[in-house]
């Protein structure tokens, strides 16, 4: 008998999203979840890739119901639907949306060359680092633009902080991320969460379990046949 049969296939996964996207943070625990079931048969590497749902946030940031009000349009009573219906959909996944907590939106950027530079910092480090501005961000309330609110995340998941420090006063991989992001512009992504799955297979929006789990069996399949 073959064991390289029953090895499990290696999957690359780009997860490009935001930390401020609610569909982001859904997106991801049903895929976590899509992949705790296809465990033996996909060994995941996921990457952490940037993008930004409003480059232009002003440093302050901004009134979260008028900013949603403004950019989509929406009524009091169709964004409290929408917002329930996030609640819902992250309270089934595992996932606590604090929706008092979250009075605004807020700039990105930093947390991104955070999230950047945390992927050189060793296996596990950026998937701790984007859970916890996620749960920051949506479950706690905090200003995930704040410098010393992301020293403060970066130490609670074992990030040297004096490191993180040098990143957010300097301009380091500030070019890195605005590439990643501008790649992913001119490859057609324009809303997060983006799922790629072995830089071929695109999953968009913050698909239920079972959609990544098919997905992501379809890509070991393929990459079986290679």
């Amino acid at each position: 008998m073959n064991d390289q049969a029953h090895q499990p296939v290696p999957l690359r996964i780009d997860f490009v999203s935001d930390i401020v996207c609610p569909w982001c943070a859904i997106g991801l625990a049903a895929l976590e979840q899509a992949l705790g079931r296809v465990a033996g048969e996909v060994q995941a590497e996921i990457h952490f890739q940037p993008f930004e749902l409003n480059p232009q946030m002003p440093a302050e940031g901004e009134d979260i119901t008028e900013h949603l009000q403004r950019k989509y349009g929406l009524s009091e009573a169709q964004l409290a639907e929408n917002q329930e219906r996030i609640r819902e959909r992250g309270a089934e996944l595992g996932f606590a949306f604090t929706m008092g907590a979250r009075r605004r939106t807020y700039n990105t950027f930093d947390a991104h060359r955070l999230l950047h530079w945390a992927g050189q910092e060793g296996e596990g480090k950026q998937a701790a680092l984007k859970h916890a501005l996620l749960a920051a961000y949506f479950t706690d309330g905090k200003d995930v633009s704040h410098r010393a609110t992301l020293l403060d995340i970066a130490q609670t998941v074992g990030l040297p902080v004096e490191r993180a420090r040098q990143v957010l006063t300097s301009d380091e991989f500030s070019a890195d991320v605005r590439a990643d992001e501008a790649r992913y512009r001119r490859n057609g992504i324009s809303a997060v969460p983006a799922v790629i799955i072995n830089q071929r297979h695109l999953l968009s929006g913050g698909q239920p379990v079972e959609v990544f789990e098919r997905a992501l069996r379809q890509a070991a399949q393929a990459g079986d046949a290679q």
